[in-house]
């Protein structure tokens, strides 16, 4: 089955995660594809295939003879799409033999415009798969997924030689507990990547350090006839707290490798006021610093309105910059670059502006790194990826799997 074919598959079933469940998986939806990926792996061959009770798949092919000394390689991507847009009954938009113009999304008044999209000027030729401007389309991550199954069949179909190979699916990745409950004795893998980036050639393995941070701000509420002296209106010092945080340290206005205070969610009345951020920055000290940031605002916004304690923030670290742990194997950092190279992609080692499942994971003991996909605008109904670009991806795991083959543990 070709990538594209086994992507439109997968993008047609609904398995977006739910942040407000306590569950894991947090939608009963993501067993649905858990199951098929289960026969897919089966019918291909893979030993010890298994859904475990969270949801996640599992699945290995046994090293060639001759092989067993190689490091044992993982593959890993999500099942599960942003909570932040629709992803129910996506309806892909195929444009075959992109002429470079701009593209119109269904019949919706969105579009993806060349200045805001830069890279489609270089996909002229391509087959771009978008969506129709009401759903997001769900590459993010079921294109990774295509993509490891679609090497494992070619690895077998071609009796590519290989050492063992380890897949595994998550679930819940994108509301940051996707590798939470991962079983990585059942995986069994020595080094892993994510297949979770954006455009073919991409690797990343310096990620974000984040938190989250609730402020809850308590106010009086007095009858607005007789509040004079007495009303304190929580919303208001909601608003003065927010104007403390600096203004070019918000997401808006940062890049590369700066960090940044993000209000992600409020709400409020007189009485009580309850505002969400999130906190990233790559640097340590500077995280630890914005964290400090917070407290000490509280401490000053308490003091100034009598230590009555009308400020409190609440932090909580979510996971931290795998650079570290990825440093003393750099090899596999070489590997992927060389694995580009082979496939005729130019390999561009960036960091993420966010987090995978791989950060977790190397801080749980498996070294993780993160490859593209060939897809961009992740998230919303701009999302898009074209076929060229998941085909080379392909090419870039089956390299990766032969590199590796060559490597004495």
């Amino acid at each position: 089955m070709k990538v594209q074919e086994r992507f439109l598959h997968y993008v047609s079933m609904w398995t977006t995660s739910d942040d407000n469940s306590t569950t894991t998986p947090s939608s009963k939806r993501q067993l649905d594809l858990a199951n098929m990926l289960r026969q897919e792996l089966y019918t291909l061959g893979l030993e010890g295939v298994h859904v475990d009770q969270y949801g996640y798949v599992y699945g290995t092919l046994p090293a060639t003879k001759g092989y067993e000394n190689s490091p044992a390689l993982g593959f890993l991507a999500h099942m599960d799409t942003s909570p932040e847009c629709s992803g129910k009954d996506v309806k892909p938009q195929i444009i075959k033999n992109y002429d470079g113009s701009d593209i119109m999304l269904g019949e919706t008044e969105r579009n993806l415009l060349i200045p805001e999209f830069p890279h489609l000027a270089s996909w002229v030729g391509r087959t771009v798969i978008t969506t129709d401007g009401t759903t997001l389309l769900g590459a993010d991550d079921k294109a990774g997924i295509a993509e490891i199954m679609t090497a494992i069949e070619i690895i077998l179909e071609n009796d590519i030689p290989h050492g063992k190979i380890c897949v595994g699916f998550t679930v819940d990745e994108e509301i940051g507990s996707g590798a939470e409950l991962f079983d990585l004795d059942r995986f069994g893998a020595d080094y892993a990547y994510t297949v979770d980036g954006g455009l073919e050639g991409e690797i990343e393995y310096e990620n974000f350090n984040a938190a989250s941070a609730v402020v809850t701000i308590h106010g009086v509420n007095i009858h607005p006839g007789s509040a004079k002296d007495l009303m304190v209106n929580s919303m208001e010092l909601a608003h003065e707290f927010h104007q403390l945080i600096p203004g070019l340290e918000k997401p808006q206005h940062t890049e590369g490798y700066e960090g940044f205070f993000h209000l992600t969610e409020m709400q409020g009345c007189v009485e009580t006021s309850r505002m969400s951020y999130i906190i990233r920055d790559f640097d340590m000290n500077n995280f630890q610093r914005k964290k400090e940031y917070l407290q000490t605002t509280c401490t000053k916004l308490n003091e100034k309105y009598g230590n009555r304690k009308r400020f409190e923030v609440k932090i909580e670290d979510s996971y931290y910059n795998m650079k570290e742990k990825i440093e003393p194997c750099m090899w596999i950092i070489d590997s992927a670059i060389d694995a580009c190279k082979k496939a005729d992609v130019e390999p561009k080692v960036i960091p993420i502006r966010g987090g995978t499942d791989g950060a977790r994971l190397s801080f749980r003991g498996l070294p993780c790194p993160n490859i593209g996909t060939g897809g961009a605008a992740f998230h919303g109904v701009c999302e898009h990826i074209s076929v060229e670009g998941m085909e080379k991806t392909v090419g870039i795991i089956i390299n990766l799997v032969e590199n590796f083959r060559d490597h004495e543990k």
